[in-house]
């Protein structure tokens, strides 16, 4: 299972809030979600996207 969406907040524990969300299961796109946060001991690894198409967010 993987999230893609934009960091809001991490706290001193790292738990993230995300906004725009979108959920991924085996590669294959399951649905938005919107605003989510993730507690941490459910986070294994954080990366930028590699997709061309970055926004700024304003």
């Amino acid at each position: 299972m993987e999230y893609k969406g934009y960091l809001v907040a991490v706290d001193r524990y790292m738990n993230l809030q995300l906004h725009s969300t979108d959920e991924y299961i085996d590669n294959c796109f399951t649905g938005s979600l919107g605003e989510v946060l993730i507690r941490c001991n459910n986070v294994l690894y954080i990366r930028e996207c590699e997709d061309d198409s970055k926004t700024d967010m304003d």
